[in-house]
């Protein structure tokens, strides 16, 4: 008999970390392709204010990633979102 595979999503996660966790995934791909990273400062539920790094530390493209890359992401799962700033 082949047991149904159990997920144990969690429904009751608070947005700081659903953003967090959403952030650590769009890092890994920003460092696999750019060098680079992107973490989490501080969430309110409307501003999202985040720290660069590694590669993208003085790129004239930082901003490209940031809204671009960064923001267009995290918009997809949190449509509230008024606005991203690096710090």
């Amino acid at each position: 008999m082949t047991e149904e595979p159990v997920h144990s999503h969690l429904t009751d996660v608070p947005p700081e970390d659903r953003m967090e966790a959403l952030l650590k995934v769009v890092s890994s791909y920003i460092e696999q392709y750019h060098g680079g990273w992107v973490r989490m400062v501080e969430f309110d539920g409307e501003v999202l204010k985040v720290e660069m790094g590694g590669a993208c530390e003085g790129c004239p493209l930082s901003k490209a990633t940031l809204h671009g890359w960064v923001e267009g992401t995290v918009r997809q799962f949190f449509p509230e979102l008024k606005r991203v700033e690096a710090v």
